[in-house]
């Protein structure tokens, strides 16, 4: 099943022309399936942490808590004490 989109705005066929010379060796295709698989994984990280208790945790936007976490001495957090 083959699919057609076809984009008209100047400005997004520029991105999409960037991307794909930048990230996937000027297929634009792939580079606009890369930018959706990004946008959907990143939608699918947002909500709530524990289904039981929605709303419980809350995490400001911008904060990717699946980042590595820097290990500090305790004296520094203040843990250990």
């Amino acid at each position: 099943m083959v699919n057609v989109v076809t984009i008209n705005r100047p400005d997004v066929v520029s991105l999409v022309e960037q991307a794909a010379a930048k990230l996937t060796r000027g297929n634009k295709t792939e580079a606009v399936a890369l930018a959706m698989r990004r946008l959907l994984d990143q939608e699918a990280r947002e909500g709530s942490l524990f289904g039981k208790n929605p709303g419980s945790v809350r995490v400001s936007p911008g904060v990717d808590l699946t980042l590595p976490v820097i290990d500090l001495p305790e004296s520094e957090t203040g843990l250990g004490e």
